[in-house]
C-alpha cells in the first residue's frame, strides 16, 4: 500500500502559540515606540527650558525662602553642585512641558482596548490630566512650601546668633521633590476614575478601603517627601486623602455610564 503524503499543516496549538507570540511582539514594539516618543518629548522640553528659563525658575523657587529668612542666600561648596541643581530644575520644567505627550502616549497605548465612545474622551482627559499636574505643582509651591520652610528654617525661641546658609543642592532637592510628588498626586482622581471605568475597582469598594487609604497616604508622604518633619509629611498626606475621596466621587459618576459594544 502506497505511503500517503503527510500533512504539513501545523497543529491548532502551534498556530495559536504563533499568533499569541506575534501579538506580544506587536505590543512590545508599540510600547517601545510610545516610550521613544515620550523620551523625545522630554528631551525637547529640557532643551526648551534649559536657557534662560531654568535660571529664572531657580530664582522663582528661591522666593519662598526669601520670605522666611532675611537676606536669604543659596550657596554651593562643590564645583558641580550648581550645575547639578540647574539640571534638576531643567528636568522638572521638561517634565512639565512634555506632560501632555506622556499622558497621551499612555492613553494611546491602551486605546485599542477601548470602545469608540471611550476613545472620544482621549483629548479631554489629556487636557484634564495636564491641568491637574500643573495645579498640583502650583499647590505645592503656594500652599505646601511656605509653611514647610517656615517650620524647617525658622529657629524656635529667641536664637539670634544662628543664621542659615543653605546649599543650593539641598534646597533644590527639597523643593523639586515636593513639587513633583504633589503634582503627580493630583493625578490620583483621574487614575481612580479610569480604574472604575474599566471595572477594576468600584466606588463602594474604594469607600470601604478608606482606613487603609489614610494610612497609605501618610506612608506614601513619608516616602516621597524630602524631609522627615511631620509638617511637610502632613501637607502632602492631606491632599492625597482629599483627592482619594474626590476619585471615589468621580468613580461613582462613571460606573453607570453606558458602554458601546466593541467592533
Amino acid at each position: 500500500m502506497a505511503d500517503q503524503p503527510q500533512a504539513e499543516d501545523s497543529s491548532p496549538n502551534d498556530e495559536e502559540q504563533a499568533s499569541r507570540t506575534q501579538t506580544i511582539l506587536g505590543h512590545l514594539q508599540e510600547l517601545r515606540y510610545r516610550a521613544m516618543v515620550s523620551a523625545g518629548a522630554l528631551v525637547v522640553g529640557i532643551a526648551v527650558s534649559f536657557w534662560p528659563l531654568t535660571g529664572m525658575f531657580i530664582d522663582f523657587l528661591a522666593e519662598p525662602g526669601r520670605e522666611q529668612v532675611e537676606n536669604f542666600e543659596l550657596i554651593f561648596t562643590e564645583p558641580l553642585e550648581y550645575w547639578t541643581s540647574y539640571f534638576k530644575v531643567s528636568l522638572l520644567l521638561g517634565i512639565s512641558i512634555s506632560m501632555p505627550v506622556h499622558i497621551y502616549q499612555v492613553l494611546a497605548f491602551v486605546s485599542p482596548g477601548l470602545t469608540w465612545n471611550e476613545r472620544k474622551w482621549l483629548y479631554p482627559i489629556v487636557i484634564g490630566a495636564t491641568l491637574s499636574f500643573l495645579g498640583g505643582a502650583a499647590f505645592a509651591y503656594y500652599i505646601e512650601l511656605p509653611p514647610a520652610l517656615k517650620f524647617l528654617i525658622d529657629q524656635p525661641g529667641d536664637v539670634t546668633d544662628i543664621r542659615p546658609f543653605i546649599k543650593i543642592q539641598s534646597y533644590i532637592d527639597f523643593v523639586t521633590r515636593l513639587i513633583l510628588a504633589t503634582a503627580l498626586v493630583f493625578e490620583l482622581p483621574l487614575v481612580v476614575m479610569g480604574l472604575a471605568k474599566i471595572g477594576i475597582v468600584t466606588s463602594k469598594k474604594l469607600l470601604g478601603w478608606w482606613r487603609y487609604a489614610i494610612i497609605g497616604a501618610f506612608v506614601a508622604a513619608a516616602i516621597v517627601t524630602p524631609s522627615i518633619d511631620p509638617v511637610t509629611q502632613s501637607l502632602v498626606a492631606g491632599p492625597i486623602i482629599v483627592l482619594y475621596f474626590v476619585g471615589i466621587a468621580l468613580a461613582k459618576l462613571v460606573e453607570g455610564s453606558p458602554m458601546i459594544a466593541r467592533d
